[in-house]
């Protein structure tokens, strides 16, 4: 009968805890801007902008007219008249291909030897040169275009060479490839958007990080701690209470980013890539149930650290670092494209990754993966609270440096 006036008394304890910092961190202006508006923001508005001007200047250049120096036209007029007909807008010819290139005047140029007509009546390969810089992100697309104009002109050719002769070009092509492209318009859109995963995570971590500092580095360097600490409460009721304003600070800047990612979806010209992106009610349900365990346990990490830490200053610096943990996922599945398994999403931020994905793509989360990701980051949750109340048992803690 004693263990439930106990934990009533636990619970309202950390309750007071919990209500306590609430009120001090909305009295700073300056944190509650950072973890409430501009992490949850900036991540969706940048996001969008720079997709949305990406996208647009591809597509311009696949569609207008494509402007190409040419040096040696004259020795290839067909081949230029075909190439224009295509789309190709001739240019005068530098005096130097890859001076040209390197000098930023041109994206592409194409250059036509001397002996291209004498190959070209001999029935011989007649070769021409691409210069372009591949390290130039803006030359992909105009490269692309005229090398699929140039295999187009040279595919009529060989056809029409082997009609005089009498051959039929079918004999060129022994075997036919026939695409059956299974993706869907909204699985392909996890191509685009796989960075998703990421911003929700660090929109997470930065929502907390503020609170988890101040509420003990912050209040160590202010002697407030130890008033605190002196309570006949445990330290972990204390602790718990922190740990809840820091989650529920993360949580509600989570939920911010997901709402503003929702909206600047519907202004993202997705369609024109025949591709739909699906961020709406079901899609942020699923995602803030699988952040919640990991908010829970970046929290108690970032508590941990902060606690560990001798100084606000130095706290920050720690965070920093450990600010670069989550992008560990991302790049582990741009660089090695693994095969999802379930014991993969046991394993916390990579978890989180795998499940946020699916949901891109609009499969449905197995129950087993669901479960396999909430537990695995709960484990390690509790495991993380458990260091840092064991660190807050310590009589050091509130000692200032």
């Amino acid at each position: 009968m004693s263990l439930r006036p106990n934990f009533a008394r636990c619970l309202r304890a950390a309750w007071t805890v919990y209500l306590k910092e609430v009120r001090e961190n909305l009295r700073d202006k300056r944190t509650v801007l950072n973890a409430l508006i501009t992490g949850p923001l900036l991540g969706p508005i940048l996001f969008g902008l720079i997709f949305s001007f990406t996208l647009q200047q591809q597509l311009a250049d696949a569609e207008k007219p494509l402007p190409v120096p040419v040096i040696g036209a004259a020795y290839a007029p067909n081949l230029i008249h075909a190439l224009e007909a295509q789309g190709m807008v001739l240019k005068p010819a530098p005096n130097n291909a890859a001076a040209a290139i390197r000098a930023h005047q041109a994206k592409v140029v194409l250059v036509i030897p001397r002996d291209y007509d004498k190959a070209w009546r001999a029935g011989q390969p007649a070769g021409v040169e691409l210069y372009y810089d591949s390290a130039r992100q803006d030359s992909r697309t105009p490269v692309t275009r005229l090398k699929k104009m140039l295999q187009g002109y040279a595919g009529l050719t060989a056809a029409q060479r082997l009609l005089v002769r009498g051959v039929s070009p079918l004999l060129l092509r022994p075997v036919v490839a026939e695409d059956r492209d299974l993706a869907t318009p909204q699985s392909r859109s996890a191509l685009m958007f796989s960075i998703l995963p990421y911003f929700f995570v660090l929109t997470v971590f930065l929502g907390g990080m503020y609170l988890a500092i101040d509420t003990t580095a912050g209040e160590r360097e202010r002697q407030s701690l130890e008033p605190l600490l002196v309570n006949p409460v445990s330290r972990g009721t204390i602790l718990s209470g922190k740990l809840a304003a820091t989650v529920s600070f993360a949580l509600i800047s989570l939920t911010l980013s997901i709402i503003a990612f929702a909206v600047v979806g519907r202004f993202l010209p997705v369609e024109k890539l025949d591709v739909v992106l699906d961020l709406g009610p079901r899609f942020a349900a699923f995602v803030l149930l699988l952040m919640l365990p990991l908010t829970v346990l970046l929290g108690a990490l970032q508590t941990l650290v902060a606690a560990f830490a001798k100084s606000y200053r130095e706290a920050q610096t720690y965070l920093s670092i450990l600010m670069l943990l989550p992008v560990i996922p991302s790049l582990l599945l741009a660089v090695v494209p693994l095969r999802a398994q379930l014991w993969m999403y046991a394993v916390p931020l990579l978890g989180q990754q795998l499940g946020i994905m699916d949901l891109v793509r609009g499969e449905a989360l197995g129950a087993r993966e669901l479960a396999a990701c909430l537990i695995g980051t709960s484990l390690a949750a509790l495991l993380a609270w458990l260091l840092a109340r064991w660190l807050y048992a310590s009589e050091r803690l509130a000692v200032s440096a």
